[in-house]
């Protein structure tokens, strides 16, 4: 039996902190299911199609990490694809607070269990909304982004 774990998030855009969760729970898992949650009432800087793009991009030679869209509940995406398990990162203890209540919540609603991974250390400044006024504003984000990861493939 194959060990899956879903990654939901917005991604928007990916980071290295998002890419070493994906690495890490590849130690835990045989495949990961990177969901990319549309939220269409959340100003975002790039499309779910173009985040597809991306991530798929990042991703194509390596056959364990599918990417996909979804809208809707979390739970419900994962256990349409099957996953039992929700891989989740946490920078701060107000992040662990918030992720809790929400594996709390998923445990309920779907029997859904969370696994959480502390961000490494070197990457806890890393945010997505860091990147995006970054970016918004001229800046270098190269160094926030996995090596080799291109905004517009």
């Amino acid at each position: 039996m194959s060990r899956v774990a879903m990654y939901a998030g917005s991604f928007d855009p990916f980071t290295q902190g998002h890419a070493n969760i994906v690495s890490r729970g590849l130690r835990l898992f045989d495949e990961i299911i990177i969901a990319i949650g549309v939220n269409e009432s959340k100003r975002s800087l790039f499309t779910p199609e173009q985040r597809l793009k991306q991530i798929q991009t990042y991703y194509a030679s390596d056959p364990r990490v599918q990417v996909y869209t979804y809208d809707g509940l979390t739970v419900d995406f994962a256990l349409k694809q099957g996953v039992k398990v929700l891989l989740r990162g946490v920078r701060s203890s107000t992040d662990m607070e918030y992720e809790r209540t929400l594996a709390d919540l998923n445990r309920h609603i779907a029997d859904m269990e969370t696994v959480l991974l502390p961000a490494s250390q070197r990457l806890t400044h890393i945010s997505s909304t860091v990147v995006r006024e970054l970016l918004h504003f001229g800046g270098d984000v190269s160094g926030f982004l996995p090596d080799g990861f291109n905004l517009e493939p």
